[in-house]
């Protein structure tokens, strides 16, 4: 049996009386792109700050790559790579001098060629010999992945990776992540645009309160929690929700939950006798913000 990238058992961590972790069990295996997801507060950021090792869990024990993170932390740290969510950066140092200090840190010399390969795909190369200080918040992320990167680890976090970047940026990125998964780089993604985990993630995990809520693979977490939605407009939208539909936030769009495309049918059957008028409609199919929304309110 192959050893898993990430195996995380019984991990606790409190902050006084706030328990930010209560007893995370969850196993990655290497090369999954995986998705952790959960609300402000719910715990994901502990979680990774306790597998790089900056924070020590209470209880429970931590491995990256079979290595222990607390009593072989050398081994843990080296074959993990972190993109944080805060732009932290040394004001002193242009791109490349960052990311040959960072080589340095892990002991490598004469990284260049793996540098300019980095830079090349975040496209950053123009901005290589720039001072970190001048580059706009899109670029400096840019950077951050690249160090998280500069000692090729199998295991790459990313937390919350594209907060505030532009679109074009954010498919170049994406574009250069799932190129590592395919080379065998286990990913771990966290993110708060659900679209993103659900185009990327083959398997997900939840967390609320610190805990696991729900841990699947992305279609079986859609198959299960989601229903698809008919939205309407109407002439006459009382009607529409009197026969149970609900008003959507914008639009004057009123909409109704089914799990199987025959209910359509018979909803429009409905509508029509019941002379509501329909203007235009919108099938929708399941996605993983309802999913989202649909655990936590069940947890």
């Amino acid at each position: 049996m192959s050893t898993a990238a990430i195996r995380i058992q019984a991990v606790t961590k409190s902050y006084g009386a706030l328990k930010a972790l209560g007893g995370v069990d969850l196993e990655i295996a290497q090369g999954e792109f995986f998705g952790l997801l959960g609300p402000n507060g719910a715990g994901k950021t502990t979680l990774i700050s306790s597998l790089a090792g900056i924070v020590r869990p209470d209880g429970g024990s931590l491995e990256v790559m079979g290595h222990n993170v607390v009593s072989d932390y050398r081994n843990a740290r080296r074959n993990l790579g972190v993109v944080p969510q805060e732009l932290v950066f040394d004001p002193f140092f242009s791109v490349r001098e960052l990311l040959r200090i960072q080589s340095g840190y892990f002991g490598i010399r004469s990284n260049d060629d793996w540098i300019d390969e980095i830079l090349a795909s975040l496209d950053l190369t123009g901005k290589a010999n720039a001072n970190m200080r001048a580059l706009s918040g899109g670029m400096k992320r840019r950077v951050l992945v690249a160090q998280a990167l500069v000692h090729r680890p199998p295991v790459i976090v990313l937390d919350e990776p594209t907060a505030g970047v532009d679109v074009e940026l954010r498919q170049g990125l994406w574009h250069f992540i799932r190129k590592l998964n395919r080379d065998g780089h286990t990913i771990v993604l966290t993110t708060h645009y659900l679209e993103e985990a659900e185009a990327l993630c083959g398997r997900i995990a939840m967390l609320k309160s610190g805990r696991i809520v729900a841990l699947d693979t992305t279609e079986n977490l859609l198959r299960r929690f989601a229903t698809h939605s008919l939205r309407v407009r109407l002439q006459q939208p009382e009607v529409g929700l009197a026969l149970g539909g609900a008003a959507a936030e914008e639009g004057g769009w009123i909409e109704f939950g089914f799990d199987s495309y025959q209910d359509v049918e018979s909803l429009l059957a409905r509508l029509r006798e019941a002379n509501a008028g329909l203007v235009e409609m919108q099938l929708g199919a399941p996605d993983l913000e309802r999913v989202f929304v649909e655990v936590m309110n069940r947890a």
